[in-house]
């Protein structure tokens, strides 16, 4: 069983014992969270929600937190003297999916 589940705005595909690497929200590692968004549940028979399957559910544990790998961005403008150089690193956050809830 598989389910379409949408996180943080964005949209997650996630299987029983999978980890998924999501945008960083608010737990602490080891917590147990409930995303009830679940958009699309798949199987023997596919539901879709409209915009959400009723009384679908995804239980999870977070993981760990971490960041991506580093961006660099560099403006230069020739003949100008222009330099600037700005990173960035995403925050993820993983979690385990640890069971599916159908209707």
């Amino acid at each position: 069983m598989y389910a379409v589940v949408e996180i943080n705005g964005k949209q997650y595909h996630a299987e029983m014992g999978k980890n998924l690497i999501v945008d960083r929200f608010n737990a602490n590692p080891g917590d147990s969270v409930v995303f009830e968004k679940v958009v699309l549940l798949g199987g023997e028979k596919i539901q879709v929600g409209t915009p959400y399957v009723a009384g679908a559910s995804i239980k999870a544990t977070v993981k760990e937190e971490m960041k991506d790998d580093k961006v660099v961005v560099f403006k230069y403008m020739p003949k100008k003297g222009y330099r600037r150089t700005h990173g960035h690193r995403q925050p993820y956050t993983v979690v385990t999916v640890n069971e599916i809830v159908g209707a």
